[in-house]
């Protein structure tokens, strides 16, 4: 277990993206892999009010509602630590106060639940003042229905004066930032964002953590095709940095021990790897079903080498 930033909110060392529920996982499926995680030990669920509202027949708050569910049908509420966002969802976009306020309270009721651990600012709004939008959070705080703040996709010149202005004003401050980082995307979030966040005690919970599934090892030359919306997405990876990588990630998985009855995957080492760094408390994976929920749950136990973590950071420079 690890704890975010300044909290005291203890979690898991994997975070279970719930993007795909509602989307490439139905209500049963979603169960299920829920199920599985807590089993295996996981506390971490990261969800959004806009997941996933682009699906034909969606219109956001899929995600939330299934978890919701979840809830009610399991009793595990106080077995997670709950993050979701706000700001992306169209009916509810932007860090207007009064949106933010609004905006929580349907996440509340589609959670089924009367606060949420993590509340993640989803995207920067220009069009407010960071005082507003600070000021709201901050509200929502001592109102009891958030315990912790956070920022997702913020540039380090906003971040920093987000918290600036909250010292400045006695707000509560964001304790985390989920930014996009993962072995093939190092560069924004390395130069910039991570000595900021590290400097200011921040924890980082990186998305996107095998980036977009080519991390999972599933996409090579001549390999079958793979039936997944983010297929494109993936196989723009495969390229001589990217085939590199995946020959670096084989050699350390096959040089592991199987972990409480799981194999350890080229997909546990790529996030073990982001685990390691020094910033993260836990990368957010989703799984579509348990059997891809399975080749994930080694990392809550998996620890590389100094030397591990070394050859990957070279490799994937």
């Amino acid at each position: 277990m690890a704890t975010i930033g300044t909290s005291g909110i203890e979690v898991s060392l994997l975070c279970l993206g719930a993007n795909v529920f509602g989307w490439t996982a139905d209500r049963d499926t979603s169960f299920a892999v829920l199920d599985a995680y807590i089993a295996a030990g996981g506390n971490f669920v990261d969800t959004a009010d806009s997941y996933m509202w682009r699906v034909p027949g969606n219109s956001g708050g899929e995600s939330e509602t299934i978890i919701g569910e979840w809830f009610a049908a399991r009793g595990r509420r106080d077995d997670v630590v709950l993050a979701t966002k706000v700001s992306s969802l169209p009916t509810r976009k932007g860090l207007a106060a009064a949106n933010i306020t609004a905006a929580c309270d349907d996440s509340l009721r589609r959670l089924q639940t009367d606060h949420i651990d993590l509340y993640y600012a989803h995207y920067d709004d220009r069009t407010v003042t960071q005082e507003e939008y600070l000021d709201a959070f901050d509200g929502l705080v001592r109102a009891g229905k958030v315990r912790a703040i956070a920022a997702s996709n913020f540039t380090a010149e906003r971040l920093r004066s987000a918290l600036e202005i909250s010292r400045r004003d006695g707000l509560t401050e964001f304790v985390a930032l989920q930014p996009h980082y993962n072995l093939m995307e190092r560069a924004d979030f390395e130069a910039s964002l991570e000595p900021l966040v590290e400097a200011e005690g921040l924890s980082s919970v990186p998305y996107y953590g095998l980036a977009k599934g080519f991390l999972t090892g599933k996409y090579r030359d001549g390999g079958p095709e793979i039936d997944s919306p983010r297929a494109p997405g993936a196989l723009a990876y495969l390229d001589e940095r990217g085939r590199a990588v995946l020959a670096v990630l084989d050699e350390i998985a096959a040089g592991h021990e199987v972990a409480k009855g799981n194999k350890i995957t080229v997909a546990a080492v790529a996030l073990a790897w982001l685990a390691a760094r020094p910033t993260v408390v836990a990368p957010i994976a989703s799984a579509r079903n348990a059997a891809q929920l399975a080749e994930l749950l080694p990392v809550l136990d998996l620890k590389l080498t100094d030397d591990e973590v070394r050859l990957l950071a070279q490799v994937s420079a």
